[in-house]
């Protein structure tokens, strides 16, 4: 699979508490991009956020947050996004979907560095 120069970031925002049809919803978000198929894609878990409602979310050893931030982020084509923008409309109740043009340079050669 190969990506244009000119490509998009697609990034969602999530809790790590969110879910779809039973299991985690940055999962099933990462399985719906793989079936597709997209290029590929990255969960981030973040330490720390607040979003729309102000609640903050943190991890410390004190106090953990049952609902961390949860970032998914794919590199794709701004076709490809397009066509998968309505699957992730059904998976997704609440969050924070962005998108923006990004320049790809390089994606892989199937040769690992020594």
């Amino acid at each position: 699979m190969s990506l244009p120069k000119d490509a998009v970031l697609l990034r969602i925002f999530i809790g790590e508490t969110d879910r779809f049809e039973g299991r985690p919803l940055f999962e099933a978000i990462v399985l719906k991009a793989r079936e597709v198929p997209l290029a590929g894609a990255t969960v981030l878990r973040g330490p720390l956020s607040f979003g729309r409602t102000s609640n903050l979310h943190i991890e410390k050893i004190l106090r953990l947050s049952d609902d961390l931030p949860i970032v998914v982020e794919i590199v794709e084509s701004q076709e490809q996004i397009d066509k998968f923008l309505p699957l992730l409309d059904t998976m997704i109740g609440s969050g924070l979907v962005t998108i923006e043009k990004v320049q790809v340079i390089r994606y892989g050669n199937g040769i690992k560095a020594a």
